[in-house]
């Protein structure tokens, strides 16, 4: 078995990458693996971070799983104290989580310092080239890719753009596990209770962080074109990472200020349940993506899914089994909303994705990571 160190957000931290990597954590664990989770104590500087906080305030620490608060991305100093850190405790390998180039600096000198004492470095590339481009984005990627021994990405879109930087045959494709912390899936009708949302509209559900990539504005078009059908209702769960007001200038502009309701807030871990229990259909109408954590707590609660055919969301969402896989326009995502409530899709496509769910199981992507690590000399 092997003694295992994850680099990335934790608990305090909150979001997808926390989640993800304290369910990594776990599946090692339960397999027999030791792993262990180091943090940020800085994550982003407050410059940087459009949102209201980074930390979950809930006070909900996952159980069973250590995580050590070490890293803060900006100072040097806390780079060596991990570096060292992890060469006291010599586990077998470490696995990095890299999304966002402004870690490169960071990321890219733990694992330098690291290898030097033997211990292989992998990384989880969720992103190489990132979807809100700054100055120094491919040198610092360039940097942190270069310091480490093998990669795993969760989409072909992410593979592509990692083999612009590196050669490497030390590297994986794997399908993005489920989000299986979120709690089972409620009755549609308690749910909708517990949120305050109508009991018998069509609801169409748009969850996460808000930004122009996502292509909110796209799925707003595309109710303007539903307009003739009162009972479909455009949920909207998350927070704004950008100036909402152009939202509000479009439902205004639209005329669908009876069909949005807009929840804009952070979605805590523990209410993420209601929301896709609530819905009938959950849309990513994206503009670019590599793969997206949403699909996969779809896939958990299993709601069929609507999503844009860019990046990675066509590898993951089987069109016409599981939901759709339409063109980035309103047009295209009003013409797959439109055919799955007029020609009652919804029961083929729950047993879509419960079909489809099964190739996601942590299990599955801990074997593959082992199995790299194995394959490194």
């Amino acid at each position: 078995m092997a003694k295992i160190f994850i680099i990335g957000p934790a608990y305090p931290l909150r979001g997808g990458l926390a989640t993800f990597d304290e369910l990594f954590c776990a599946a090692f664990n339960k397999q027999g693996h030791q792993c262990e989770i180091i943090s940020y104590s800085l994550q982003y500087p407050g410059f940087l971070f459009p949102g209201s906080t980074q930390f979950d305030t809930s006070g909900n620490s996952p159980e069973n799983i250590k995580i050590h608060t070490l890293i803060n991305s900006v100072n040097p100093l806390s780079w060596v104290k991990t570096a060292r850190f992890i060469k006291k405790q010599k586990p077998d390998f470490i696995v990095f989580r890299f999304w966002i180039p402004f870690m490169g600096p960071a990321l890219g000198s733990i694992a330098r310092m690291v290898r030097k004492s033997g211990v292989k470095v992998l990384a989880i590339t969720d992103n190489v080239i990132p979807h809100e481009k700054r100055v120094g984005d491919a040198a610092f990627a360039n940097y942190f890719i270069k310091g480490c021994d093998g990669f795993i990405t969760m989409s072909k879109a992410v593979m592509s753009d990692l083999e612009k930087f590196t050669p490497t045959t030390h590297k994986k494709y794997l399908l993005h596990p489920l989000y299986t912390s979120f709690g089972d899936k409620l009755q549609k009708a308690e749910a909708r209770v517990a949120l305050n949302l109508p009991a018998t509209k069509q609801i169409v559900l748009f969850f996460g962080l808000i930004r122009k990539y996502k292509g909110l504005d796209m799925l707003l078009e595309a109710l303007h074109e539903l307009r003739a059908n009162p009972d479909i209702v455009l949920v909207i769960a998350g927070e704004f990472y950008e100036d909402k007001q152009p939202y509000l200038d479009l439902i205004e502009s639209y005329h669908i200020q009876d069909q949005v309701i807009l929840h804009a807030k952070f979605i805590a871990n523990e209410d993420v349940k209601l929301y896709f229990s609530a819905a009938d259909m959950v849309a990513l109408p994206y503009r670019t993506a590599t793969q997206s954590g949403v699909t996969q707590v779809s896939f958990h609660f299993e709601v069929p899914t609507l999503v844009t055919n860019v990046g990675g969301l066509g590898e993951i969402i089987p069109d016409k089994i599981a939901g759709y896989v339409v063109e980035p326009n309103g047009k295209a995502i009003a013409e797959g909303i439109k055919d799955f409530f007029e020609n009652n899709r919804m029961a083929s496509f729950t047993e879509g994705m419960k079909k489809e769910k099964q190739k996601y199981d942590w299990k599955i992507f801990v074997d593959e990571v082992i199995d790299l690590y194995k394959g490194i000399r």
